[in-house]
């Protein structure tokens, strides 16, 4: 799964690497938790990638009410294109989630009892980022209200993440950005052959304070390595 991730920039890098022609105000935020306001990438026709601000937790179109969203924070890539809650986001509805790196939670034994020590995964290379693969979904309350949410797509672990947990984030490469955003590209073989774990060579790891595991908590510091 990914239950918290992080995002810093900086803002001008961020821009360039996903190509935005125009992105929504954020802030630098080091332990993003579900249900949060998060930062994903998407097309406008017309315009090009744009980055916007959604909640995180997909609400299906049909929801009866927004709860479902608190279950939703992630999308198996096994199953979306089956799922309810997930195909018609597949088909036509993808985003981008930039991140600076993400939090797992590894599953300890010390003296006979279990422990989760949080790690952090982030890029190999300094001044990258990761473009987690998500999905969004348009809904209307029955008081009228538009909310726009989302979801991240997880699949099995690589090399580096297998130790750690038995799932992460699809995490897609640069060239694989302009298909996955486009709504009128719905080849479902070749876009679930990408739901694939990234190669663990891109990718570098550490143990982190279990402050971490209490989304209250916020700051740089989080990131450093114990």
């Amino acid at each position: 799964m990914c239950g918290r991730y992080v995002l810093h920039g900086p803002h001008s890098r961020l821009r360039e690497y996903f190509d935005l022609r125009d992105c929504a105000a954020w802030v630098a935020r080091y332990n993003i938790a579900p249900q949060s306001e998060i930062l994903v990438v998407r097309a406008r026709p017309g315009v090009g990638r744009v980055g916007r601000l959604v909640r995180w937790g997909l609400i299906p179109r049909w929801a009866k009410d927004a709860s479902i969203g608190l279950k939703l924070n992630n999308a198996r890539a096994e199953t979306l294109a089956e799922k309810p809650s997930f195909k018609a986001s597949f088909e036509r509805h993808r985003c981008l989630i930039p991140a600076n790196g993400f939090y797992e939670w590894q599953v300890l034994s010390e003296d006979g009892k279990a422990r989760k020590q949080p790690w952090l995964i982030r890029p190999a290379a300094d001044g990258e980022f990761f473009a987690m693969a998500g999905l969004l979904s348009a809904w209307k309350s029955p008081e009228g209200q538009d909310i726009v949410s989302a979801c991240v797509i997880t699949t099995t672990p690589n090399a580096l993440m297998a130790p750690i947990h038995d799932r992460m984030p699809v995490l897609l490469a640069a060239g694989q950005f302009e298909a996955w955003l486009d709504p009128a590209y719905r080849d479902a073989g070749a876009l679930s052959r990408w739901l694939a774990p990234a190669p663990a060579q891109g990718m570098r790891a550490h143990p982190v304070s279990t402050r971490v595991s209490n989304a209250r908590n916020e700051g740089p510091e989080l990131l450093e390595p114990i």
